[in-house]
């Protein structure tokens, strides 16, 4: 049994000295599938929060994913693994656009993405703070959305993202009850627009 659980003890610590970024990657190979709920918030460049929103969010890597965004109104956005489609329920309006064009340098690319990951971001560890420890990945393609993007994790968890754009606003998305690799039904990330919406893009 000794040499059992000295392979414990050291796996244990392996991870605890871990930096951010031997957790991503520990999470993106580990996890094929994932979803969690989520609340965001965006704070403009003084730091005033301007919008606040929640849902839920799953992934099947690579390429698949879905928000659905409940409150204060409700959005869809998934990617099938080729196309985005954004449905915006009281405007009546769905966008789809080719996901490779709009995916690059985005969370969704990170998350959902191949494993590649290093091939679209630089990475690099950003330490420890509130009780989490972080990465720090910049997009290498200049027409991207965020300028860089910080990943917390507990753990091998994921637990927060922070987005800044080149606007300076930051978005940040914390997310909770995340599960692992639960069955998720093809049909959740497939979208049909519902009938009578006005579709942009196709």
């Amino acid at each position: 049994m000794r040499p059992v659980i000295l392979l414990i003890a050291l796996a244990i610590s392996t991870l605890a000295h871990a930096g951010g970024v031997e957790r991503l990657k520990a999470f993106v190979s580990g996890a094929r599938t994932a979803e969690a709920d989520f609340s965001q918030s965006v704070q403009d460049r003084s730091g005033r929060v301007t919008q606040k929103a929640s849902g839920k969010m799953a992934f099947s890597r690579p390429g698949k994913f879905r928000w659905d965004y409940t409150a204060p109104y409700e959005q869809v956005i998934v990617g099938d693994g080729t196309r985005l489609w954004l449905y915006d329920v009281d405007l009546e309006q769905v966008t789809v656009k080719p996901l490779a064009e709009v995916v690059a340098g985005t969370p969704a690319a990170l998350l959902a993405g191949d494993d590649a990951i290093e091939k679209y971001f630089v990475l690099k560890n950003a330490g420890q703070s509130e009780g989490l420890e972080w990465l720090e990945a910049v997009p290498k393609g200049r027409d991207t959305t965020f300028e860089r993007i910080r990943m917390g994790f507990r753990g091998e968890v994921l637990v927060q993202m922070q987005l800044f754009d080149h606007f300076g606003q930051r978005t940040t998305l914390v997310l909770s009850h995340l599960v692992r690799n639960p069955a998720i039904a093809a049909s959740r990330f497939s979208f049909t627009p519902p009938k009578g919406v006005d579709i942009i893009g196709e």
